[in-house]
């Protein structure tokens, strides 16, 4: 059912789990557990992945993604349709996709007791941020 986008993202912005959803490369969907933050713009949000991961190659080759979001007793639910833009690769602790990185790690869960440490485990890891734009939206609300 199609709903109003307003509501859709106001439902999504309280919660920072859902399942990203993305195109593979045989035209099935794949399916991942995320966290995410919703961005200042009010109609995007950010999601850490790594580069060596299914969603983030799949994103690679068809920018369509999906985030569905449902509400704790699970009958309530969203799902954000958009398009995903992929950032380079961290490359060193002080770039600015790690500065990016922390500021969602603040957003979403306050201060990291080791930011030095976190900052060198993004490169290491290979983290990037990935922005889905949201441009549509169906679900189901509830009451």
């Amino acid at each position: 059912m199609t709903i109003d986008l307003d509501a859709a993202l106001a439902f999504a912005w309280r919660r920072q789990r859902g399942v990203l959803v993305t195109v593979k490369r045989d035209g099935r969907p794949q399916l991942s557990n995320i966290l995410y933050v919703p961005r200042a713009d009010g109609r995007s949000c950010a999601i850490s992945v790594t580069d060596t991961r299914a969603k983030t190659a799949n994103l690679r080759r068809d920018p369509r993604a999906s985030l569905h979001v449902t509400r704790d007793d699970f009958f309530a639910y969203v799902v954000l349709e958009g398009e995903a833009v992929l950032s380079p690769v961290s490359a060193d602790p002080d770039d600015p996709v790690v500065d990016e990185l922390v500021t969602m790690y603040r957003t979403a869960r306050g201060e990291h007791p080791d930011w030095p440490g976190f900052r060198r485990a993004m490169v290491d890891e290979r983290r990037l941020v990935v922005t889905v734009s949201v441009t549509g939206a169906y679900g189901m609300l509830g009451g």
